[in-house]
């Protein structure tokens, strides 16, 4: 869960794609002794095409919006 409250600035925890938690390790704080889940993973530029500009490099693209657009 995020612990962003509802604004318009980006939330680093949510996927700006669906709005949902994004289980990204560095945004939750997770140790960084081991890879996020994402770590392995390509992601397509149509993909990342749909970030909203203001969210681009701050934002995590979630699990289930990664593995469904491939």
């Amino acid at each position: 869960m995020s612990t962003c409250a509802p604004s318009s600035s980006p939330c680093p925890g949510l996927c700006p794609l669906c709005g949902q938690a994004n289980a990204c390790a560095q945004a939750t704080g997770s140790p960084t002794d081991g890879p996020c889940w994402c770590a392995n993973l390509t992601f397509s530029p149509d993909l990342l095409a749909r970030v909203p500009e203001a969210q681009q490099g701050v934002s995590c693209i979630c699990e289930a919006c990664t593995r469904a657009s491939g």
